[in-house]
């Protein structure tokens, strides 16, 4: 992203959904958290792609991530963004993992 703005050409709605995907391929929640906040400040809307690429992220990035997903998925719902069933698939294994996680504890 930084690449294409030093050459003077702005990311748009599919760069960043790549980009956060591949953020949450690499491990990296926390950064793919902060380019689709980096894309709401420029003006871009998310759409299913890029909800989906951040509710993985958060999925990928352990139980800590858990709300952060839930979060994610009522925000797209209220945005008029409609889940399918990548979403579906990734804020339940976020739920899975949240849960396990809770039961070490106990």
């Amino acid at each position: 992203l930084r690449e294409m703005q030093s050459r003077g050409i702005e990311p748009d709605v599919i760069s960043y959904a790549a980009t956060i995907s591949s953020c949450e391929k690499a491990g990296q929640t926390d950064t793919a958290l902060l380019l689709l906040g980096e894309m709401e400040d420029l003006g871009l809307e998310p759409n299913v792609v890029t909800f989906n690429a951040a509710i993985s992220a958060c999925e990928k990035g352990g139980a800590e991530h858990t709300d952060t997903a839930l979060s994610l998925f009522g925000e797209m719902c209220n945005r008029g963004v409609w889940p399918d069933v990548i979403t579906y698939s990734a804020a339940i294994s976020a739920c899975e993992k949240g849960v396990r996680k809770r039961r070490r504890r106990s």
